[in-house]
């Protein structure tokens, strides 16, 4: 009985002293208060308690030492538990305790003063615009009641020896019909007529000769006409837009248009006349329209503020740029976008290098006075005009083509600003280097240099000035009451109707002739020149100037849309 009892102790020992040891070898400290000794009573021969495994009861510890702690989860032996540690208790800061409310901002709106609160300038400048629009009223009324030519009596103007009538009880010829459509609605677009008014004219040259349920469709580079009569339906196609008329050609071909549509010309005539009409020698020979160009150059930078070093500048690039242009009127249409680059990219780095130089800003505007030719304007406010028409393939063919013919512009400014920098500069408004009167006389200079280059009919000369002229003085005080954009529309507004009136008259030219000019005179600003330069230095306000640039060009058409509704009543459309 002793031994047994003795070896129920040494077993009670030896299971109280091994999970002990196990939790000794962990090195944690926890107090944990000691057991009570074994009841005396207990049975030695009882079996032990389930529990007392699973639930390690450490040994007492000695005063002052560390106490141990005890994870809750059994581990086997000779395994290392993870190290837990008190999470830590972050202490409030003082700026952290009462958070302040964030007011909440009101929205309002900035002043924005009227245009001729803001507006600058001379007021000699004023004055002379205000007598410029006054006399042209004056010009433009005696000219109204005096001037009596019809599009009947233009149209005689197209006779010539041998020319015929069409014959009102003639059978119709679907044929002859056919071909004299094809050729005047090529050249129309070649001239740069939108496709409603080509369409316009050749309905009338169908339905004088005849053919009344004829159908034409009109794209800027292709041509559709199908002639239907006397059971026959006959339907051609031409491509179109691959030549460019100058003024000239595109005052004769008014003519013969006007005679085409009334029956003055019958279509085998007016075939005539158009073969006539390209085979036209230029009015000025190929040195004349070099200087010309130098002289629109020179013009047009006056009106942005060039001094004396600029001009010089303009007139030299004016020169060089004149010269590549009547090249490239006999290369290929291929190379044209290169050509562009080509022009662009040498009169950037000729201006960007003098600006490196001991010259200032005030030669900037010769940066864009010998690309004006080569601006899309024209282009774009056709676009528009079809868009607005609903000639969407039409017009979405020509805001591309536009659009592309920027981007080639804007190539070899970007390209000679990266190759050789541009230097900092200030880009505010400058005062009138040569006065206020400097610019009226730059309009007359502009003037004379683009019917030279252009090659528009020497008579021309004296009504272009007219339009010129009025088309500046609107523009100026239309900036003085509605600001910048707002002028070009006004500006446009005015010499729409302006060029339909000059048209009426006996000697007067037609209209696209004298609206040309004016509109290459309205098109070119300070504001885009100052966009380009501000984009080139990374001004973050250059894109904006391009925008409001974009936004002066699309006013244009929009004034030239508005001032169509008196052109095409008189069937002197501008466009």
């Amino acid at each position: 009985m002793a031994c047994t009892a003795g070896i129920a102790g040494c077993v009670w020992a030896a299971a109280v002293a091994a999970p002990a040891a196990a939790h000794e070898g962990r090195a944690e400290h926890v107090a944990v208060a000691a057991p009570a000794s074994p009841s005396p009573d207990t049975t030695p021969d009882a079996p032990p308690d389930p529990s007392l495994d699973a639930t390690p009861v450490p040994e007492p510890t000695e005063p002052g030492a560390p106490e141990a702690s005890v994870s809750p989860t059994p581990t086997e032996p000779g395994e290392t538990a993870p190290e837990t540690t008190a999470p830590a208790v972050e202490t409030p800061k003082p700026e952290d305790a009462a958070p302040s409310e964030t007011p909440t901002p009101i929205p309002g709106f900035a002043p924005v003063d009227p245009a001729l609160a803001a507006a600058g300038g001379s007021a000699i400048s004023w004055l002379i615009a205000a007598c410029v629009l006054v006399a042209g009223a004056i010009v433009l009324l005696a000219l109204r009641r005096r001037g009596e030519q019809d599009i009947t009596s233009s149209a005689r103007l197209a006779e010539w020896t041998g020319s015929r009538p069409v014959v009102p009880s003639g059978a119709p010829d679907p044929a002859a019909t056919l071909a004299a459509a094809e050729s005047v609605g090529e050249a129309m677009i070649d001239a740069g007529y939108s496709v409603v008014t080509v369409r316009q004219v050749l309905d009338d040259v169908a339905s004088v000769n005849g053919l009344p349920s004829s159908e034409v469709v009109v794209f800027p580079t292709a041509l559709l006409v199908s002639a239907r009569g006397d059971g026959e339906l006959r339907t051609g196609a031409v491509t179109s837009g691959e030549s460019k008329l100058l003024l000239a050609q595109v005052d004769h071909l008014q003519h013969t248009v006007d005679a085409a549509r009334t029956g003055v010309l019958d279509p085998a005539s007016t075939l005539e006349r158009i073969r006539i009409m390209r085979e036209l020698p230029p009015p000025f020979t190929a040195v004349q329209r070099v200087l010309g160009y130098a002289l629109l150059s020179v013009g047009l930078s006056v009106l942005l503020g060039a001094s004396w070093a600029g001009i010089a500048l303009s007139a030299v690039l004016g020169a060089g740029v004149g010269t590549l242009l009547l090249v490239g009127e006999r290369v290929p249409r291929r190379y044209g976008a290169l050509l562009t680059v080509a022009i662009s990219f040498g009169v950037s780095l000729t201006v960007f290098l003098l600006l490196r130089g001991p010259f200032g800003p005030d030669i900037l505007p010769a940066l864009i006075a010998p690309l004006v030719v080569l601006l899309p304007g024209a282009l774009l406010t056709t676009a528009v005009i079809e868009l607005s028409t609903g000639q969407m393939i039409s017009g979405a063919g020509r805001l591309a083509a536009g659009a592309m013919q920027l981007v080639l512009l804007a190539a070899g400014i970007v390209v000679a600003g990266a190759l050789v920098g541009v230097p900092g500069f200030d880009l505010e408004e400058q005062p009138d280097l040569l006065g206020p009167v400097a610019p009226w006389i730059a309009v007359a200079v502009f003037g004379v240099g683009i019917v030279v280059h252009q090659c528009a009919p020497r008579r021309s000369l004296g009504w272009i000035l007219l339009v010129l002229y009025i088309a500046y003085g609107a523009q100026v005080l239309g900036d003085i009451f509605l600001g910048g954009v707002l002028s070009a529309f006004v500006g446009a507004f005015v010499v729409t109707p302006v060029t339909a009136i000059v048209a009426r008259q006996p000697r007067g030219p037609a209209a696209l002739v004298s609206f040309m000019p004016a509109f290459w005179l309205l098109v070119p600003g300070a504001l885009g020149l100052v966009g380009v330069a501000s984009v080139l230095t990374g001004d973050a306000n250059g894109m904006n100037t391009l925008v409001t640039t974009i936004s002066t060009m699309v006013a244009i058409a929009l004034g030239v849309l508005a001032g169509s509704a008196v052109s095409y009543r008189m069937k002197r459309p501008a466009l």
